[in-house]
Order: structure tokens, then C-alpha cells, then sequence
């Protein structure tokens, strides 16, 4: 009865996802299918011999390219038992295969979970979630991962190393590119979205995919933005911080989190019992499983931390890590270390019943096979439409002259490496995104009739040859704007490659200068994984528009908004540094005892030579780029100006009970109608530690007619004005506060309010 009740549930919502317009309205009993499934986890165990046990905690990686006999070395091993989960299997026939092994040969007949990297789209790629933060739209980030386990479930896949919920504040770190940005509310409403979108209000659906909120924690904190690099931090800022991602997503029901490869204060995730167990575990009440980063456990080894594997594997079994990923330090030693005491039986049953609860919950037992008529709609009509959506609302316009939107008869000269680069443009972490399908700017110039003339000048974006530059210049004199699609290629973001500079690579910059020469109207089109520092260029350029990598439908995106069709509505996820010197820069920092104010500080160049040493003022700044960034967290112009007025609280002084209230009103001031993003801040302006100058509390989005007004208000409560403090005590308290409404984290409109209790 059950049986048939789940298919009946999985071929209506097959049908209605199929039409995209999904609407799930299944409600469960939860609390008795809890009980129902810790029965069958009981069950299942109490059969269990310790190899099986050992086995369950151990995911395998293949090779995606792997072609020819499925190796039996693989087959021997699932029929004994001793794998648990694999990543990486997209042959069809090895996925079948495997699973039908687990099933039917092995000792109690459990079920694999098949992995992948899908993190920004399977087959129809949506812009780095680096990029999807720009939306700071919420419904972006669902639908981008709801059709993305959609396309993947189609290959077997039921579980994604994603979300990416790491704070990032260096765009020097090449997994910035992954990041939901540097402000934790942002990073929590994406999180949550991602989950949701993943996994759905039923993880049995077979086309949803377990999530997984990694890198689990303060990854993204590496000194110095160097991958893997140690990180350093208070518990009060690790709170703060880095958690409250982690929090929702687990809040939102995410069904695994990855164990983060970086140290914290001297002891490796991977073997922080603190982290893993007093934290996750305890506090924020996870009862999935938690699978290592690929090598993590033996790479303590490396840390100094463990004094070798067998070693890394009992400090990951006290921790509290369930599954291990790709290194083989469980499979080797967990036995040995059991009948030798160090561990118990016991420890490893508690890991096998984590991951045993999200194989039911993902109705592995009675469905282990991909549908048969589930093809994943690949690159259907509809999925592509989202993901262009997506890049129209994650592409941010930083400069503009009064040059875009171009018009319709506009003669354009198309220069830059990216212009035509669809493997390139998908970005980082784009396995199965395919360039045949990838739609760049001179196809959709193609398509819409362009007048063009294509010129690249650069060959790729580190090309630093001079030869194509006369050419480039040649079509420059020939048209009326220049379009220069510059940036950096997808291998130069992503895990292990951080950058020390962050400007345009290669002769970028020389060939920008050169084309300046001609006069000629320069737009900037960026596509990379990060923040590019620009400085040394913005006054070459007319207009800059940040497209991150788009993914698979970038180029009719920059097509729309180039010409008018669309306006860019991203703002930036990240402060944009004017050098790299200046990083890691953020917005909700803390001030010194002597904060940089507007005209207090002389820059370097207007020195006096000769100068008494003290007579500067003494203020914390860099003497050549002052103390602000380029752009700053969640800037973003577009086709129309807006004005604030106007801001009022609803009272001067509030009990812990009440609710405060923040109005003001905004006027579209422009000849066209447009779209902005309003944000809401505030300042704990004295507490019990030091606090940062802003933090995001909320934000809205609003469509306005030109020469239209509209009231925005936001609500809060002392609940949004907790923090913990040095003495770990999470609470609001009492005293004076300032709050903004603004158009980003650097302007807007003040007022003030006091709590009291």
C-alpha cells in the first residue's frame, strides 16, 4: 500500500514538475514517519556485522569519464558490503549496475547514494552562486537548484555537494566564486532557498536531491585568501559570522553537511569534536549525516594534528564524522581501532543510523532505481528561460555614462578573449554543462541581427600577445561603441585558485588603453568568479557591467540588457576592493579607536616632502587608497534614478516585545521605469563587545513607474538584534541604535532608536 501510495505521489508531481509548475501539497504525519523510520534504522542494524557497519561509512569516487567494463574490484566491494556511496559514477549502466548489486546482492540489500558536484545547474548551468547572490532574490536561488535536481536525478544522482554557504570576505580566495557573498543574513535566505529547491517538502520525490551545506566551517576565513590556508577566529565572530548560513540551511531540513578542510584555532573540522558534536549536534539539533571533504581525514596527517591515518581515523570517529570521502583511513583502520579499544562499536553504530535515516528519507529501500520515464527534461524550454532570468537579475551595473542601453541600429565592435568563450562563461564547478548548448554574446548577436564586427584582440584572457591589438583597434574606428567582453576564465576561480592580484590578466588592461586612444565609447563587460579591481581602468570606460561567469544562457542575458530589453538588476553580494591590498574588506566591520572619516587623512601623492611625521592626523587608512572600497556590499545602478526621503521610526524608544518599524519613501526620478533594491540597516551602536559599524537586517525589492513614489517599510524585533558575546551569550541588549534605509551599505538615509528593557 505504501508502495503504490509513492508512486502515486512521485508520477503526479513527475507530470506537474514536467510543466513546470510544480506545486507540492503532500502534508505527512512527521512525527509518526519519524518513528517509523528509526524502527526500520533499528532494524536494519540489529543485522548488521561491523564490516557492513564500517562499509556504510565510506563514499568512493569513479572517474566521470570512465568508459568500458564496470571494474569488479567496485562490484565486489558493493556486494560485500563495504561502500556506502559513491560520487562521480555518470555512466548510466554503472549507476544501474551498482545500485542493482546493493540491492539484490548484497548482505541487507542497502542502498547506495549516488553524489555530484552540482552547484550552480546540471546540464542547464545558472550563473556562479556567486553571482545568483547578486540577485539577493531568493526565488532565483529555489528555482536554479530545483531545476537543477530535476536534470540530475535524471542520471542517478540523489545527493549534491551544495550549498556553498561559506562567508567570504577576500576575493583573493577562488572559492569566493561559490560563495552566497560576505554578509550572513544574505548568505541564510540563500541557503535556505537552495535547500528548499534541492530537496523540495518531500526528499522521497525521486527528482529531488539531498543537499549538502558545506564547507562546514569558516572555510571561506583562510588567512590571506590561500585555499585550504589556516584560519583564525573568536568563537563570538565564528557565531556571529560564520554560523547563522549553517543554522537555516539545517533549520530548512538539509539533509547532510560537509566537514570544511581548514583548521579552526588549531584543530582540523574534520576532527573538532567542539564543532561537530557540541555544535552542530547539540545545538543546532542536526540528525543527518556528515561526510569529510575529499582527503580531509588522512590530510590531518599533513595538518600536524594526527600522527598518522590510523591516528586521522580516530580522531574523526571521536569528532563525530560519519562518512568519509574518497581517502580510506575508516576502510583501513576503524576495525583495528575498535577491537583495540580506542573506539567502540557503538560510536560507528550512532554513524551508520545517521546515514541510514537519509537513504529512507530519500525512499532508497523502495525506490533505488532512476524512473523510467524521468529524463530530466534536459535543457528544456522552461529551464532555460530561468536560467536567463537569473543572469538578467545577477548582472550589476557598476558604471554608466549615459552610454547604455545601446540602441537597436548601434554599430558595435565586439573586442575581448570572453566574448565568444561558452566553455569559459559557464564558470567553476560546471561538469555537465556542455559549450554546444551554451548561448555566448556573439550568438545572441547573431540571432537578434546585430550590426557587429568581431575583433578579440586576445586570444584568452592571460594572452598577453600584441598581435591581435591593430586588428581590435581597426574595428574600434569603425563603429560607434566598443563592447570589450573581458574578465578571467573559469579555471582561474574556483577550489585551489586563489589569486595574489585581482586585476584583468594577461595584456587586458593594455589593449583597454589602447582602444581608449580611439575615442570611441567603451562598455566593459565583465564575466569572472570574483570581484576584478578596476581602478587602474574605469576612467577608460564608459559603462561596466559585472556578469560573473552567466552559465548557459549568459549571452542573450548581456544581449537584453546591452540593448535595452531588459535593465541589469544585480547588486553586489561582495564589497569590491580598489586593490587587492585592501583585502579582506567587508562592510559590517568594526571600528578602530581612531575610525577614517572623510577628509581626515591625506593621500600619499599630496604629501608635503619634508613633512612633520605626526602632522598626517592619525586615523586608520592606507595612505594611496584611503579606507573605502570601490563599490561597495550591495551596490548596483541601473536604467533610472532614485531618490530617499523621508525616514521615520515608528517610535523613539522600544520594549524587547515590540516591534519596530522603519519607513521611507522612494522615488523613481528617472525617465525610465525600473527596478531597485531597498536595504534595510542597523548599528548596535554599544554592547557588551565591540560591534560592526552596519549590519543587513532586511531588504525589498520594488518596481516603480517614472516619477513614481512608494512607502517601503520594514519590521524588526530584538530578536534581529542578537549577537553573542564574549561570554557566549546570544541575546539582544539594551541601548542605542542607528538604522538606515539605503540603496547599499555605504549611503542612505539615518535615524535612531533605543531598546530598553
Amino acid at each position: 500500500m505504501k508502495i503504490l501510495f509513492r508512486t502515486f505521489i512521485f508520477l503526479s508531481v513527475f507530470v506537474c514538475f514536467s510543466t513546470c509548475s510544480e506545486k507540492e501539497t503532500t502534508t505527512k504525519n512527521t512525527s509518526i514517519e519519524d518513528a517509523i523510520i528509526e524502527s526500520k534504522i533499528d532494524e536494519i542494524l540489529s543485522k548488521m556485522t561491523l564490516e557492513e557497519k564500517i562499509g556504510q561509512t565510506n563514499l568512493r569516487g569513479t572517474s566521470s569519464s570512465v568508459n568500458g567494463p564496470l571494474p569488479e574490484v567496485l562490484k565486489t566491494a558493493v556486494r560485500n558490503g563495504q561502500i556506502g556511496a559513491f560520487l562521480n559514477v555518470m555512466n548510466l549502466e554503472y549507476v544501474k549496475e551498482l545500485q542493482r548489486i546493493a540491492v539484490e546482492e548484497s548482505p541487507n540489500g542497502i542502498p547506495l547514494i549516488f553524489g555530484r558536484d552540482v552547484i550552480h545547474g546540471f546540464k542547464t548551468l545558472f550563473p556562479i552562486p556567486l553571482g545568483l547572490a547578486a540577485s539577493w532574490d531568493k526565488e532565483v536561488a529555489k528555482k536554479s537548484s530545483e531545476i537543477a535536481a530535476f536534470e540530475a536525478s535524471s542520471a542517478g544522482i540523489r545527493w549534491t555537494f551544495a550549498p556553498m554557504l561559506d562567508i567570504a570576505r577576500d576575493s583573493r580566495w577562488g572559492r569566493i566564486a561559490e560563495s552566497p557573498g560576505e554578509d550572513p543574513y544574505l548568505a541564510s535566505i540563500l541557503g535556505k532557498a537552495y535547500v528548499d529547491g534541492f530537496q523540495g517538502n518531500d526528499l522521497s520525490n525521486p527528482t529531488r536531491i539531498a543537499a549538502c551545506a558545506k564547507h562546514y566551517i569558516a572555510y571561506g576565513a583562510a588567512i590571506g585568501g590561500r585555499d585550504y590556508n589556516t584560519v583564525n577566529l573568536s568563537e563570538p565572530l565564528l557565531r556571529n559570522l560564520y554560523l547563522p548560513p549553517f543554522k537555516s540551511a539545517i533549520d530548512a531540513g538539509a539533509a547532510t553537511v560537509m566537514s570544511s578542510f581548514n583548521e579552526v584555532n588549531g584543530v582540523p573540522v574534520t576532527g573538532n569534536e567542539f564543532l561537530l558534536k557540541d555544535v552542530l549536534r547539540n545545538e543546532l539539533k542536526f540528525d543527518g549525516f556528515v561526510v569529510s571533504d575529499w582527503d580531509s581525514t588522512k590530510e590531518m596527517v599533513s595538518h600536524g594534528f594526527a600522527r598518522d591515518e590510523k591516528h586521522a581515523a580516530e580522531l574523526s570517529v571521536i569528532a563525530g564524522l560519519d562518512m568519509e570521502m574518497s581517502s580510506t583511513v575508516y576502510k583501513d583502520h576503524l576495525k583495528n581501532l575498535i577491537e583495540e579499544g580506542s573506539i567502540s562499536e557503538n560510536q560507528i553504530d550512532e554513524f551508520v543510523k545517521n546515514i541510514l535515516r537519509i537513504k529512507l528519507k530519500l525512499n532508497l529501500f523502495e525506490n533505488p532505481y532512476i524512473p523510467e520515464n524521468h529524463d530530466g527534461n534536459l535543457y528544456a524550454e522552461a529551464h532555460l528561460k530561468e536560467a536567463k532570468k537569473a543572469v538578467i537579475k545577477s548582472t550589476v551595473l557598476l558604471k554608466n555614462d549615459n552610454i547604455l542601453p545601446l540602441k537597436n541600429n548601434t554599430k558595435v565592435a565586439v573586442i575581448g578573449p570572453m566574448a565568444n568563450k561558452p566553455h569559459e562563461q559557464l564558470g567553476t564547478w560546471s561538469f555537465d554543462g556542455e559549450r554546444e548548448n551554451t548561448t555566448t554574446p556573439i550568438d545572441a548577436f547573431k540571432k537578434a541581427k546585430v550590426n557587429y564586427q568581431l575583433a578579440e584582440g586576445l586570444n584568452y584572457s592571460r594572452d598577453k600577445t600584441t598581435k591581435g591589438f591593430n586588428e581590435a583597434v581597426s574595428a574600434a574606428k569603425n563603429s560607434d561603441v566598443v563592447l570589450f567582453f573581458g574578465g578571467e576564465e573559469a579555471i582561474l576561480s574556483g577550489e585551489a585558485h586563489s589569486r595574489a592580484t585581482i586585476d584583468l590578466p594577461g595584456a587586458q588592461i593594455e589593449l583597454l588603453k589602447t582602444l581608449a586612444k580611439t575615442g570611441k565609447p567603451i562598455v566593459l563587460v565583465i564575466m569572472a568568479g570574483r570581484p576584478i579591481t578596476i581602478t587602474n581602468i574605469i576612467d577608460d570606460v564608459d559603462a561596466v557591467l559585472m556578469a560573473w561567469h552567466p552559465g548557459t544562457m549568459g549571452g542573450e542575458a548581456l544581449h537584453d540588457i546591452i540593448f535595452g530589453l531588459s535593465e541589469p538588476e544585480g547588486r553586489l553580494p561582495v564589497s569590491w576592493p580598489k586593490t587587492a591590498g585592501q583585502l579582506p574588506y567587508f562592510y559590517n566591520h568594526k571600528n578602530t579607536g581612531r575610525p577614517a572619516e572623510d577628509g581626515q587623512f591625506v593621500q600619499m601623492d599630496s604629501i608635503p616632502i619634508g613633512v612633520w611625521q605626526s602632522s598626517l592626523g592619525n586615523d586608520s587608512h592606507y595612505l594611496d587608497v584611503g579606507y573605502t572600497p570601490h563599490f561597495p556590499f550591495g551596490f548596483g545602478l541601473s536604467y533610472s534614478t532614485f531618490k530617499y526621503e523621508n525616514i521615520t521610526v515608528n517610535k523613539e524608544v522600544f520594549g524587547f516585545n515590540d516591534t519596530i518599524e522603519v519607513n521611507a519613501k522612494i522615488t523613481n526620478t528617472g525617465e525610465k521605469d525600473g527596478k531597485e533594491l531597498v536595504q534595510l540597516y542597523v548599528q548596535d551602536v554599544v554592547g557588551s563587545i565591540t560591534r560592526p559599524i552596519r549590519e543587513l537586517k532586511r531588504f525589498k525589492h520594488i518596481y516603480l513607474k517614472s516619477g513614481e513614489s512608494k512607502e517601503v517599510t520594514f519590521t524588526i524585533t530584538s530578536e534581529d538584534l542578537k549577537f553573542t558575546n564574549s561570554k557566549m551569550i546570544h541575546a539582544a541588549e539594551a541601548g542605542n541604535f542607528n538604522v538606515w534605509i539605503a540603496p547599499n551599505s555605504a549611503s542612505g538615509l539615518k535615524s535612531s532608536f533605543i531598546l530598553k528593557k
